[in-house]
């Protein structure tokens, strides 16, 4: 190439691209600016929270007596605040309140600690054989997908009117979500780690103990909070059917003879109830999961 060519390809356009790194980082600056940081969310303080909750509560409230007071709700079927606070106040003096508030949390726990006791040993316990837990699987599956309150009745008919039959409920309805969940846990449990075991000489009996069963602890401990609302609400039905206590029978009566304010007092109750037993439940399972992680 003559030394003319090599001065027109210097010269020609062709030469400017040298210059274009320097706008590009001329523009980075700019487009460092333009990026969008993620939203600073305050959090509330927990009064402020509080009141605000409670602040949403009275004013329905005082929204319902108002309502029911100028005619826009019908108290025959909606009751009204004050009436259910005057039913409120006989159903603790004058009736059966802590009698019917016993009955069905004991049968709710019963049910409760029964079915996912059960449930979980009979879910860890297929980790044992292969065969067994094709046999069985099915049948649990088939058992979980069958309307098991359609079943209520006849346990009521096999158990009695008394407790029993109200556990048996909770229970079945308890067990197996404790199974298929429990067997979810067995089937996650790290073969390698299985391997290492049988490697070092442990028996199977060790190996289910020393790993299976912490594996599976964490699945079991997840479905607690479920189990709780499966068997309060196997208890309200049982005492649906046929029971001579219980919140769920107050409902029932409550329900039949039109006494509006003492069917919202039992629902309050038992929604009280409910939530005590569900706080008491995420604390036995804090503890629980801080036991397994130490």
């Amino acid at each position: 190439m003559s030394e003319a060519n090599r001065v027109s390809l210097a010269g020609s356009p062709s030469a400017a691209p040298v210059e274009r790194p320097m706008k590009i980082v001329a523009s980075a600056p700019r487009q460092a600016s333009r990026v969008r940081r993620l939203p600073v969310v305050k959090t509330w303080p927990t009064w402020v929270i509080a009141s605000v909750q409670i602040g949403i509560l009275v004013s329905v409230v005082a929204a319902w007596e108002l309502g029911a007071d100028v005619g826009l709700i019908d108290p025959f079927f909606w009751s009204r605040p004050s009436a259910i606070w005057t039913a409120l106040v006989i159903f603790f003096t004058s009736g059966n309140a802590l009698l019917d508030i016993g009955y069905t949390f004991r049968s709710t726990i019963l049910g409760f600690a029964l079915g996912t006791t059960v449930g979980s040993l009979l879910g860890m316990s297929f980790w044992w054989s292969r065969n067994y837990a094709a046999i069985v699987q099915p049948f649990i599956i088939c058992f979980e997908s069958l309307p098991k309150l359609a079943l209520a009745p006849l346990i009521v008919l096999i158990f009695g009117m008394d407790l029993a039959s109200k556990v048996a409920i909770a229970t079945a309805l308890t067990l197996v979500v404790s199974t298929l969940t429990t067997f979810a846990g067995v089937k996650a449990v790290d073969r390698d780690s299985e391997r290492l075991f049988y490697s070092l000489g442990a028996t199977r009996w060790q190996v289910f103990t020393k790993l299976v069963v912490p594996s599976c602890l964490p699945w079991t401990i997840s479905v607690l909070r479920v189990n709780i609302g499966l068997a309060l609400t196997g208890s309200v039905v049982g005492e649906f059917i046929a029971s001579q206590h219980g919140l769920g029978r107050t409902i029932l009566y409550a329900g039949q003879t039109y006494e509006i304010a003492l069917l919202w007092v039992a629902v309050l109750v038992l929604s009280t109830l409910s939530i005590i037993m569900y706080v008491g439940v995420s604390w036995l399972e804090l503890v629980l999961r801080k036991g397994h992680a130490h």
